[in-house]
């Protein structure tokens, strides 16, 4: 049997600014005497969504933003009323919407622990029965008698996540809340859920734009599209098309080969003016095909001469995870830019890249590695598939590393009998060790 059950869910909200009494009263008025009123236009944060999640399911809700996830959440949590379509929930739910609303800053932490518990719905006697695990968990030991408009902003959600997490229900409902305080904190918030979801077997629906969290986390997802499910399935399946989604976006907003002054960051020595890709002949191109050769050509302009200086190209994601970094400190010639034009070239012999969609920072900086400028996304491309069939496993990793298979068995090694198989994009078999 289900533990939550949506059908035919809508939710609209009247577009424009709230009216006041006064325009309330001549609107009433107008449509009294049969004049007709202009209706401020309705927009669907949910438009006909319907689904059902089992016991022990871990769902990720992800979609743009204004996709209709926090909505989505707010009505599960009875925080917010649809206006059509029913929603049948037959559990406790734990919601980590708001995390700290409720929270009264000249109370206490010990006074606002039982206040956020009593909002979430706990008793006395299970706050009591919680309270000292809550104050281990949230590391407040200390500052649990202190006034919470003393806390820093950090502090307060630390304490209303220990609480929000420490309710004995069977449904879970988390919203962007898993990235709070400082590292130590945020991987103690990991474990926390990791414990609901793998030994508790507590049903979670997550939230969230992380979507490698996500895909980590969750058994299942849901992709949310202007208000509408546009995929429902497996994470691995329903990320990566979340993913060419937004990267199909980026692709139609990339620019051709200028560079937008308003990304960089300049001390005003150096400036970049060209930014441009070439393939392996030397030509230049938009996208590069994956283990083949490439070169980054950025044009320079100095003020001056500027000498001992560093040069970093990069390829990062288009959701900024840094992936390589080229640099010139290790060549052992000084690098120093003229006055006036300057082209540097960086040669790549093979991308490391898998399909999909990247961009390229630039970075120049001076002996005390301050920055001179610095950009990011300042190029977006396409690496494309090559002639070589793309592995099922690609979306697994971002890096293409060349490698070689050996497989054996006791009686093929006895017979010094070995298979080879390289990998998309790899070297060409080698020779087996003797003994192997």
């Amino acid at each position: 049997m289900a533990i939550i059950e949506v059908e035919h869910l809508t939710k609209e909200y009247r577009l424009g600014a709230i009216q006041g009494i006064k325009q309330t009263l001549l609107n009433t008025a107008a449509h009294l005497t049969g004049k007709k009123v202009v209706a401020r236009p309705l927009f669907k944060a949910l438009d006909n969504v319907s689904f059902s999640i089992e016991q022990g399911e871990v769902v990720g809700i992800i979609g743009h933003n204004g996709a209709g996830k926090s909505t989505l959440l707010k009505m599960l949590a009875k925080i917010s009323t649809p206006t059509k379509g029913t929603i049948k929930v037959n559990g406790r739910i734990a919601p980590l919407i708001e995390v700290g609303a409720g929270f009264v800053p000249d109370f206490t932490g010990r006074e606002n622990v039982y206040l956020n518990g009593a909002i979430l719905g706990m008793s006395k006697k299970e706050v009591d029965k919680k309270f000292d695990e809550i104050v281990d968990f949230a590391d407040m030991a200390e500052f649990i008698d202190t006034p919470v408009k003393r806390y820093s902003s950090g502090m307060q959600v630390k304490l209303a996540f220990a609480v929000a997490t420490s309710i004995e229900s069977e449904i879970l409902i988390v919203d962007e809340v898993l990235a709070v305080g400082d590292l130590a904190f945020q991987r103690k918030c990991f474990d926390r859920m990791e414990d609901l979801i793998k030994r508790q077997g507590r049903t979670v629906l997550l939230v969230s734009h992380n979507i490698r969290q996500v895909a980590r986390m969750c058994s299942r997802v849901i992709l949310l599209d202007h208000g509408r499910i546009k995929a429902d399935g497996l994470p691995s399946e329903i990320c990566d098309a979340f993913y060419a989604q937004s990267n199909r976006r980026i692709v139609d907003q990339k620019q051709s080969g200028n560079v937008s002054a308003n990304k960089i960051l300049m001390s005003g020595e150096v400036s970049l003016e060209e930014l441009t890709l070439l393939d392996q002949e030397g030509a230049p191109v938009h996208d590069l095909v994956a283990g083949e050769a490439c070169t980054i050509r950025c044009v320079f302009q100095a003020q001056k001469p500027i000498e001992n200086i560093e040069i970093v190209y990069g390829f990062h994601t288009t959701d900024f995870v840094y992936i390589s970094s080229m640099g010139t400190s290790h060549l052992t010639d000084e690098v120093k830019l003229v006055a006036g034009r300057n082209i540097i070239d960086c040669r790549v012999e093979h991308v490391p890249l898998t399909p999909g969609v990247y961009a390229i920072r630039i970075g120049v900086f001076d002996k005390l590695l301050t920055k001179i400028l610095y950009g990011e996304t300042l190029k977006v491309f396409s690496v494309l598939q090559n002639r070589i069939p793309l592995s099922k496993m690609t979306q697994q990793g971002l890096i293409d590393i060349p490698a070689t298979w050996h497989f054996s068995s006791d009686k093929q090694a006895s017979e010094d009998t070995f298979k080879f198989s390289t990998i998309p994009g790899g070297s060409p078999p080698i020779m087996p060790m003797e003994g192997n």
